[in-house]
Parts: C-alpha cells; structure tokens; sequence
C-alpha cells in the first residue's frame, strides 16, 4: 500500500495568536517558568553530593545547558512556531520522530504546572496548617487559569511583577549575607572553595550538576510564545539567552552565598530543609517569613507561565490535526488563547492530589531531557545536512557544538532514576501506539504544519 500524500497545514487567520510580546516580558515569562527561588529547594541534597561545591554544580549545569540554549536559538530562527522542541525535530528530522518528540515533551509541559501546585500546596500547609491543602490547590488553580485565558500580555505583566519580588528577596538575602560574613566573620568567608576544591575529587559535582541541570527548564519555554512574540526571529533568540544567562547567575550567586554563610554540609538538621535552617539563622523571623512569601510568589509565577507553555504547545499539535483540530486548535474569539487547552491543563492541576512529587518530577525530567537531546540534532539535520553548511564554521556551529549538547542533554536524561526512565518508556510507548493508530499502521504520514514566510 502506497504513503499517501503528506497533508500541509497552512495559516489563516481563526487560528492565528496575537503578537504582544517584546524581549523583556518575554524574558520574564521564562524567568517565571524557571522560577529563581528554585534555587534554594535541592540546596541541601545537593550540598551532601558535592560536599559544598553547589556553586561549581551550577556553573557545570550553566555550562552544559549553553550548548542546548544555543541549538534552540538557531531553530527558532528557522521555525518562529508555537510547537518548540515538537516542530523542530519534525521540520528538520521527520514527521515521526517530531510526533514522538511531541508526545513525550508532553510531560514536561503539563506536569510541571501541576508539580508547582502540589509543591507550593504542601508548603503552605506545612507553615498555615489551619489552611488544607485542597484549598491552597484550589487558589493556585483557579485564578492563574482565569488569568491564562485573559491573554499572554496579562500573564507576562503578572510574572513580571512576581519575579521582581523575587529578586528583591534575593538581593535582601545576599546583602544580609554579604554583611554578617564581614561584620561578624561567620562561615568561610569569601572564598573559592565552594568552586573548586583541589582536596576533592570533580565527579560529584558532575553528580549534582546533573540534578540542578533541571532547575534551568524554562529557557526553552520561551519559544512556545513564538507566535505572541513580536519579530520572533531576533527577539526569541536574545530571550532564551537572557534567560539561561539571569536564571545560572541567580542560581550561582544564592548557593555561593548559602555555602559561604554555613559551609558544613554534614551539620544540617534537615538536608531537605537546609537553605530554610541557613536563612532562619541568618535572619531570623524577618527573611523567614520574607522567603515564606518569595518561595509562594515564585510557585504562582511558575504555574502561570507552565500553564500557558503546556496550552500552546498542545495548540500547536492541534492545528496539525496530530490532536483533534476542532478542540485543541481552538483560539477565543476575544482574547485569542487556546481557552481548551488552558482548562485542561488546569485539569491536569488537580491531579496534584493524587500524584507524588517523586513521581512527578520523574515525569517532567524525561521529557524535558528527551526534548533537549532532539533540539541539538535537529540542528545538524537542518542546517548541516538538509542545508548543507559544511565549512569549517558551518561545521562548529552546525555540527560540534548541537553534538556536544545532544550529548551532555542525553547523558543526564541517562542518568536520571530507574523509576523516571520506567515511567518514562512507558509514556513513551502509549504514544507509539497512539501514532500507529493516527496512521494506520504508519501507512499514511501525520499531517504537518507549512511555514510560510
């Protein structure tokens, strides 16, 4: 039996989002996505794995997450779509590989708003216990998906607003930290040890540059506006960089400050709770209740900008009928959101009341990792062998460089643990299975988007 013949999808104005955006409240959706105050989470463990070089993790990870950050800046010159990592790798390697690539990214997308509700829901119960936990889901929820079906430029003028508190949290605890290691001589000072210790073996902070590698998600959720996005081709680019950059320096700064006010790992009361023991002793009630709020604030930022990358790229696979076109392709008629996408998603939120955050964050690792790895070769396919940019600056910008990132992403997503991997394949085969039936037993090919210019 014949393939038959490839549909092309093209624009036209009821599916069309609205263009809003401009580079910096674009930057800080995907701040917001990566929320800054996710620093001080996995402090603690992390701390214990590299015997105090957290710094040097994040300098690593920073590092190992420029070579992605640079392949998602080449494609969304090539493919301004909504689709990211999906469009990608099925314009530049194959409508196949682009779908599985889709289905699997999936669970980054829409878990991760979900993973923020029950994060921030447990925290909040934990210091209100009066308060259930239902009800903080509920308050996260509801209004950040009231908020999402608005549109793009209220979500952005929002997240603005909560990663400004968030820096000023951050500002107001390195400026106290900076003082009482002056004043008071407490820690070690300021000293690089935290960065490189000659005493110590590197492999652990390879270990721990491998776990903080997932706190930098967000940069690449800044393409998923591509299509909100005024002049997406120079602005995007100049966005993800702005991101990875602000995001790795944030991340670098607090957990040097952390390691120099408290530089004995192995004295933590509670490894999981460790930056909260070193910020209560540091500011006692004041920076508690302060990071209290921040943590709070980051958490509805980072469910907000989740929430409307999951839609948009749900939008996208729908206007290429790989998901029912009617529902998922659907825009408001006013605000110009995928309104059905927004509300699953925000179903998929309550789903925080049956799932754990092992689990969860299982689920969002495989697919952002998976999305990484592709990202870098859909590079080399695209421009290195379909366009065939093989000089010797074609071959390090279009060949080494998306390789050395392909495979420093899927070294980590190798890494992750048996249950991601498990949990993971099994995703990953349920969308086998769903392409199977979309094409009939691959006998035709799934419809794909035409670019026009």
């Amino acid at each position: 039996m014949g393939v038959s013949k490839q549909v092309e999808i093209k624009k036209s104005k009821p599916t069309q989002l609205n263009r809003s955006l401009t580079l910096f409240p674009l930057v800080f959706m995907g701040l917001a996505y990566m929320i800054p105050m996710a620093v001080f989470s996995p402090y603690g463990i992390v701390s214990v794995i590299t015997e105090g070089r957290v710094p040097a993790a994040y300098l690593t990870a920073l590092i190992m997450i420029a070579f992605t950050a640079y392949s998602y800046g080449r494609m969304i010159k090539a493919y301004p779509s909504t689709g990211s990592a999906y469009t990608y790798t099925q314009q530049s390697i194959g409508v196949y590989p682009g779908f599985i690539v889709g289905w699997v990214v999936m669970m980054d997308y829409l878990f991760l708003p979900m993973l923020n509700v029950l994060a921030g829901g447990i925290f909040l119960n934990a210091a209100i216990p009066s308060v259930p936990f239902w009800v903080w889901a509920l308050i996260f929820i509801v209004p950040i998906t009231i908020c999402s079906i608005l549109g793009v430029k209220l979500s952005a003028r929002l997240n603005t607003l909560f990663i400004l508190f968030q820096v000023m949290f951050v500002v107001t605890f390195v400026a106290l930290a900076i003082y009482q290691i002056s004043t008071q001589n407490i820690g070690m000072g300021f000293s690089l040890r935290s960065f490189y210790n000659p005493e110590l073996a590197f492999f652990p902070v390879i270990t721990g540059a491998s776990i903080v590698a997932t706190s930098f998600l967000g940069f690449d959720a800044v393409t998923t506006f591509a299509e909100e996005t005024k002049d997406p081709k120079r602005t995007v680019p100049k966005a993800i960089f702005l991101v990875a950059v602000i995001g790795g320096s944030i991340f670098i700064i607090v957990s040097y400050m952390l390691a120099s006010v408290f530089p004995d790992f192995t004295a933590y009361k509670n490894t999981d709770a460790a930056s909260e023991e070193i910020i209560g002793a540091l500011g006692g009630t004041f920076l508690t209740s302060f990071f209290i709020a921040a943590l709070s604030v980051g958490g509805i930022g980072g469910i907000l900008a989740a929430q409307s990358s999951g839609a948009r790229l749900l939008y996208a696979m729908g206007r290429d009928s790989v998901l029912p076109s009617k529902f998922f392709a659907y825009l408001h008629p006013k605000y110009k959101t995928p309104v059905n996408n927004i509300l699953i998603v925000a179903l998929i939120c309550a789903g925080a009341f049956f799932i754990d955050l092992d689990l969860g964050f299982s689920l969002v690792n495989f697919g952002a990792l998976f999305a990484f790895t592709f990202v870098n070769l859909s590079v080399i396919a695209h421009f290195y062998i379909k366009n065939k940019q093989r000089g010797l600056m074609g071959t390090l910008l279009y060949l080494l460089i998306p390789m050395i990132g392909a495979c420093l992403s899927f070294g980590i997503w190798l890494n992750l643990s048996t249950n991601a991997l498990v949990v993971g394949g099994i995703w990953t085969f349920l969308g086998i299975v769903y392409l199977l039936f979309l094409t009939k037993g691959f006998s035709k090919r799934p419809p794909q988007y035409h670019f026009e210019e």
